[in-house]
């Protein structure tokens, strides 16, 4: 008989071996990651604070963190979403964030792909509203820094212009109240829905073209509704058209509750279209009871003033004297003064006379014919003198020249040949002989005499010692 085995041979026995495990590549298991999360979770709801908010990327993308006190998730959005937003993002901010959870492979990284942003707990549309508030705080248009301070509305304005839908209550309402008041008015409309995504662009359009024409006052007005029926009066480009306006501008917008942009940047705020049109429209029997009675004071201070004036004219009548005695009084005063005038113009005469007499005495003895008598006198008597001296003068040079004249004939060698003497040249050289020693045997010479004659000679020996005297040399000249 087989003898089964007991427990402890059992244990004991060979066990089969064990399966081998599976093993990942990183590529693999971030792949089934990314499939699980991906499949799995699916598009979701994320709330935490906003952290690492850098503005806007250079392609319009937003990269951003959202955290909570135990752990924090990167969040993308790309531009394509992100130019739907209505709100700025800030550091901090509490957001709730809906997208799909994305794992990037490469990396391993999951990230949240943001589809829509909005704010936790106050709506995406009134925070991006305040935000629009402040910015435009700041830039002046309304709040305590305003630019322009709010203009007052015309007393009595010519032309209103309106800017409103032409099916709705509002403008019924507002025409009602103005022509009950003062039917008198000018009123000009243009037609503009006051709700839908472009109704801020018609209302844009409309207050321009009011802009440009001759009204004194403009009214936007609207009846009431729901803060998404009046969202059109907080647009951006609406608020500073309203600001922009060449005359005062009436925000009329039938709200209590809420206060929208062009209620801040108008000129005055109305709560409903009736209420501008009571603030436009004094009533028109009460202008014309205020004129009466303005007329009636006007009338009573004339009376009292053409009174007084009449009181005063008496009075000042009554002091004036009669003014025949007065007149003859004149008269007389005139009569004296006339012949005290021609008294004086009588001596006054008589003393101009003897001056003119005086001048013409001398004027005669100045006279230019005078004058110029005794200018030529005086000239001939010059020439008289200057004759005289002219003939004086050349008389003394020409005896002057005759004693020159004398002198020279004195000095002059032709008057010395006239007493005897003879002048010798030597021939040959033309050289005048001076004395003895230049005589020498066989010169020839030309002898010159008085009158002009002359002769040529030859000098030879002496013909006997006796020429010879007082140790000089003699010789013949033949």
């Amino acid at each position: 008989m087989r003898q089964h085995p007991s427990n402890q041979e059992a244990l004991f026995a060979k066990a089969p071996p064990a399966p081998r495990p599976q093993v990942l590549s990183v590529s693999a298991l971030t792949q089934q990651i990314k499939q699980a999360i991906e499949v799995q979770l699916g598009r979701l709801w994320v709330k935490g604070e906003l952290c690492n908010f850098k503005g806007p990327h250079a392609r319009g993308h937003l990269y951003f963190s959202l955290k909570d006190d135990k752990a924090a998730i990167d969040v993308k959005m790309w531009a394509s979403q992100a130019r739907s937003l209505r709100f700025q993002l800030k550091e901090g901010m509490a957001l709730l964030a809906m997208g799909t959870v994305e794992v990037y492979a490469p990396m391993g990284r999951y990230s949240l792909i943001a589809s829509h942003v909005e704010p936790d707990g106050l709506g995406a549309q009134a925070l991006a509203l305040e935000q629009l508030k402040a910015r435009l705080a700041q830039e002046g248009l309304w709040g305590p820094n305003r630019k322009r301070p709010p203009r007052p509305l015309p007393l009595l304005p010519r032309r209103i212009g309106v800017v409103t839908s032409i099916t709705g209550a509002a403008l019924r309402d507002f025409l009602k109240v103005l022509f009950r008041r003062h039917p008198r008015l000018g009123v000009v409309v243009r037609d503009a829905r006051v709700q839908g995504p472009h109704a801020a662009l018609e209302m844009v359009e409309a207050l321009k073209q009011l802009y440009a024409t001759d009204v004194e006052v403009v009214v936007l007005a609207r009846g009431g509704g729901s803060t998404e029926d009046l969202a059109a009066f907080n647009e951006e480009a609406l608020a500073r058209t309203v600001f922009e306006s060449p005359v005062p501008i009436v925000s009329a917008i039938g709200h209590e509750v809420d206060i929208s942009l062009c209620d801040l940047v108008a000129d005055v705020r109305a709560p409903t279209p009736s209420a501008a049109a009571e603030l436009l429209s004094p009533v028109l029997s009460e202008l014309e009871l205020q004129l009466a009675l303005q007329l009636r004071r006007l009338k009573n201070a004339q009376q009292r003033l053409l009174a007084l004036c009449r009181a005063a004219l008496d009075k000042r009548a009554r002091a004036l004297a009669d003014p025949r005695r007065a007149f003859a009084a004149f008269r007389l005063r005139l009569s004296a003064l006339e012949d005290a005038l021609q008294q004086a113009l009588a001596g006054r005469l008589k003393a101009e006379r003897k001056t003119l007499r005086a001048l013409a005495s001398r004027f005669a003895r100045w006279h230019p014919r005078l004058a110029l008598l005794r200018r030529k006198q005086k000239l001939e008597a010059l020439e008289a003198r200057l004759s005289q001296g002219v003939r004086k003068a050349v008389e003394n040079r020409r005896t002057h020249q005759r004693l020159l004249a004398k002198q020279l004939q004195a000095l002059s060698p032709l008057a010395v040949l006239s007493r005897g003497y003879a002048l010798l040249k030597e021939e040959a050289t033309g050289r005048w002989l001076l004395c003895a020693s230049a005589v020498e045997e066989g010169q020839s010479l030309e002898i010159f005499l008085a009158h002009g004659q002359t002769f040529k000679a030859r000098v030879t020996k002496p013909p006997s010692p006796a020429l010879h005297f007082q140790n000089q040399k003699t010789w013949e000249v033949v």
